[in-house]
């Protein structure tokens, strides 16, 4: 039989095994995990025969993608204009940048101390991909005129993610304005922004129930493209990546949620598991944005203004791992290949250079390699050193996305509970099966 048709017909009874697990009612989390093993499983043992099997997580990733700038732009508006006090959209909106900054710096940080330590570019020999071209470099003033709208039409086919909510936080406010003015002209624009915002989330629901399945799609995909022989001469960049990227989520991320919000860790972080689980293996903050958000108000308990607001803010900008950690290591690692000192200073410069560079970094898979080529640039290194990362940029992307998803939902709970719209109570009554989102 051609090997093929067997990974068809072990797919199609791993699916409806998955199946199965549903009706069993295994919740939703652990569902999507073992996908993720047996996705892997499948891959490794079949190898690019597997590949057969990645139509079914793109399809996924396309259905996600589907809802995201409406969901966005929607929710956005309808969280702007059922704020009861106006002047909570300043207090929030500084409340999120402040928090998506500061983890953000932080990840810089512990990507310098990890890579110091870790020295992953060392015994490297300089490797030039043919085919690499470098990418032109934005200037600073149009990286901030990229950033505001001009055609929110464009903006949406593009994927833009930040002038679409600067454009939808415009139409929030002249709503939120016009109804104090005039409420019996205003209130039936509301309304139908209201239902739609509703609407979308019944579609968001809809497209995760099938979240177990094309997870199960993409890993396969992933193991049979990515096996040993690719990962293993840069194994020890991997290795450093995934090990700051943990790092942020223990000592960070945990400390945070503790301390500074008060909440049980463990419980906050099996509240968001779907939305980690979806964010390592779509490998897009940006498409992760519909489960980040269920997570949020359906799990955590956070009112639906405060996630709907934070969470596309914390999928654009200040992102922990693309936008902070990561470009900070891959300019270590480019330098010591290149034999290129870096001095103290050098250091402090970097972690600034990033944190202020990783706002505007589109929640997409492979926008960290962009974000790395501005931050080389900045520094004066080799832009072209980022070639030797790019085989191996699919594997460590996982865990990338999957820290900056984390560090929205951190920033999110964070502002909740200092604006008094987490209800803490609800979350703590939840028993641990209870937590499991229901789709």
């Amino acid at each position: 039989m051609n090997s093929q048709y067997i990974v068809l017909l072990v797919s199609v009874l791993l699916i409806g095994f998955l199946y199965y697990l549903k009706t069993k009612k295994i919740s939703f989390g652990n569902r999507v995990l073992i996908a993720m093993v047996l996705g892997v499983a499948v891959g490794a043992i079949f190898k690019k025969e597997a590949l057969i099997i990645e139509p079914l997580g793109q399809i996924y990733v396309n259905l996600i993608k589907m809802l995201v700038v409406p969901l966005v732009t929607a929710a956005i508006i309808s969280s702007i204009t059922n704020l009861d006090n106006p002047a909570k959209l300043r207090s929030i909106g500084v409340k999120t940048l402040g928090w998506l900054v500061a983890t953000t710096a932080v990840a810089s940080l512990i990507g310098v101390v990890v890579s110091l330590v870790m020295d992953p570019g060392a015994g490297i020999e300089l490797a030039k991909d043919a085919s690499f071209k470098a990418r032109e470099i934005p200037t600073f003033a149009k990286v901030l005129v990229d950033l505001s709208p001009s055609n929110p039409i464009a903006d949406a086919a593009n994927a833009k993610i930040v002038p679409l909510i600067i454009f939808a936080m415009f139409v929030g406010v002249a709503i939120t304005i016009e109804n104090a003015k005039k409420p019996e002209i205003i209130k039936p624009v509301i309304n139908v922004i209201n239902g739609f915002a509703q609407v979308m989330f019944r579609i968001t629901k809809m497209v995760l129930k099938i979240t177990p399945y094309g997870v199960f799609g993409l890993m396969t995909a992933v193991a049979a493209k990515y096996g040993l022989a690719t990962l293993l001469p840069l194994g020890k960049f991997v290795i450093a990546v995934y090990i700051a990227c943990i790092l942020q989520i223990a000592l960070v991320h945990t400390s945070l949620v503790a301390f500074v919000a008060k909440v049980n860790p463990l419980r906050f972080f099996k509240a968001i598991l779907p939305a980690q689980i979806v964010a390592f293996t779509t490998r897009s903050s940006y498409g992760t944005l519909p489960a980040t958000t269920k997570s949020l108000t359906e799990r955590v308990k956070i009112t639906d203004r405060i996630a709907n607001f934070v969470a596309p803010m914390g999928a654009s900008m200040g992102m922990n791992a693309c936008g902070g950690l990561y470009p900070v290591m891959a300019a270590i690692f480019v330098a010591r290949v290149y034999n290129i000192p870096l001095s103290f200073n050098q250091y402090v410069i970097l972690i600034a250079v990033t944190t202020i560079a990783s706002f505007g970094t589109a929640g997409v898979p492979g926008t960290a390699s962009i974000m790395s080529t501005v931050v080389l640039s900045s520094m004066g290194l080799p832009v072209e050193g980022i070639a030797m990362l790019l085989g191996v940029d699919t594997v460590i992307d996982m865990a990338r996305t999957a820290t900056n998803v984390t560090g929205a939902a951190v920033s999110a709970l964070l502002v909740a509970n200092s604006e008094g719209e987490f209800d803490r109570e609800a979350f703590n009554k939840q028993e641990a099966d209870a937590l499991e989102l229901t789709v």
